[in-house]
């Protein structure tokens, strides 16, 4: 059941929205009442959850989209303004891993997961700020995670794109919160999706003795704290990194 915000005044974008923590977040915000553009590199999940959130009765839009492209990305916004008349709140949540040891990380397991899960939510980011500080009001929510606090083997790629996120998230919170524009980000810890169900059973065991509360989260868990970060409740919030774990990572 999803917390009772009211968005139904507005328009969301969530990248990445066709599975996952993407699509718990784009059917969180249906359920609040906002028109959610469903973005995503997979046509056909995009899609899927669009016709979800219309069966519950609100409005969706299905976009394709490569986020590291910047023509793609400002083709998604026009869309978006075009179909929906405004943009309200930015989820960037799409995101890839290439995982492999720094010795042996190529520069294009580097640059691949540097392109989506950074530079593409500069782009989005970019693309959308100037319609929130027009109407002086917005949300820009960032799907960072606790690889990005504590670092992980195997992922220097990852952690340093999720690393960046921070930062990007802290320096436009400074720059746009004049404007009525909040922006934050979610860390979430191990989450049940499509990259945790490839883990191996002893691999996920190791993992959940780290977790204080012994379980991996639901992306439900990560939606509802996006969805509270879009509200207007958390008006007086910005610049900050919720940690949504289980408590793996505590400082």
């Amino acid at each position: 059941m999803a917390l009772k915000v009211d968005l139904s005044s507005r328009v969301a974008i969530v990248t990445g929205g066709g599975d996952g923590i993407g699509r718990a977040t784009a059917l969180a915000f249906a359920e609040a009442g906002a028109q959610v553009v469903v973005a995503d590199i997979r046509a056909e999940a995009a899609s899927q959850t669009a016709e979800e959130i219309e069966a519950k009765g609100v409005k969706a839009l299905a976009v394709p989209v490569d986020i590291s492209l910047g023509e793609q990305v400002t083709d998604m916004v026009a869309r978006t303004v075009e179909a929906f008349g405004r943009i309200d709140i930015l989820v960037n949540n799409a995101g890839i891993t290439r995982d492999r040891l720094l010795l042996r990380m190529s520069d294009e397991n580097w640059d691949g997961v540097l392109n989506i899960n950074l530079r593409g939510a500069f782009l989005c980011t970019r693309a959308v700020v100037r319609y929130m500080v027009r109407q002086r009001w917005g949300r820009i929510i960032n799907i960072a995670s606790v690889i990005g606090l504590m670092g992980n083997v195997g992922q220097a790629n990852y952690a340093a794109a999720k690393a960046g996120l921070l930062g990007l998230t802290k320096t436009a919170a400074r720059e746009i919160a004049t404007r009525g524009v909040t922006v934050n980000a979610v860390a979430p810890g191990f989450i049940q999706t499509r990259l945790t169900e490839r883990l191996g059973e002893e691999v996920k065991q190791r993992i959940l003795q780290q977790i204080p509360l012994g379980s991996f989260g639901l992306p439900e868990d990560v939606a509802h704290t996006v969805l509270f970060l879009a509200s207007e409740e958390a008006r007086y919030i910005t610049g900050q990194v919720l940690n949504v774990d289980g408590g793996m990572v505590m400082a």
